[in-house]
């Protein structure tokens, strides 16, 4: 798993997304609720470790946390995962709702 700390490290990992499923999480390390998906965000990329993964710290990389909103059309979120397939959106979620079980059954 990379953590994305510029913009352009984020456009070279959005391209990933133009070849294979690619997961994205938007982490606050000053949020318990973010930790804890920031865990089963892990836990997933631990048992699955064939797919692209990244984190964004939103508080320590707000441009990058910015661009990914604007690229995926998306209002921020923080926790929040995205799931992306042939370039595009294909599943978010946000805050409680980011569990091992439900991001397996989006990939």
């Amino acid at each position: 798993m990379e953590e994305l700390k510029t913009v352009q490290e984020w456009e070279t990992f959005k391209e990933k997304a133009t070849e294979q499923t690619v997961l994205v999480f938007k982490h606050s390390t000053q949020c318990p609720v973010s930790a804890e998906a920031f865990e089963e965000f892990q836990a997933f990329t631990s048992d699955n470790p064939t797919y692209a993964t990244a984190f964004v710290k939103v508080i320590e990389s707000r441009p990058v946390s910015n661009q990914i909103a604007e690229d995926l059309g998306t209002v921020h979120k923080s926790p929040q995962l995205f799931v992306l397939k042939n370039g595009q959106v294909h599943w978010t979620e946000s805050h409680w709702n980011i569990k091992n079980k439900a991001i397996a059954e989006q990939v």
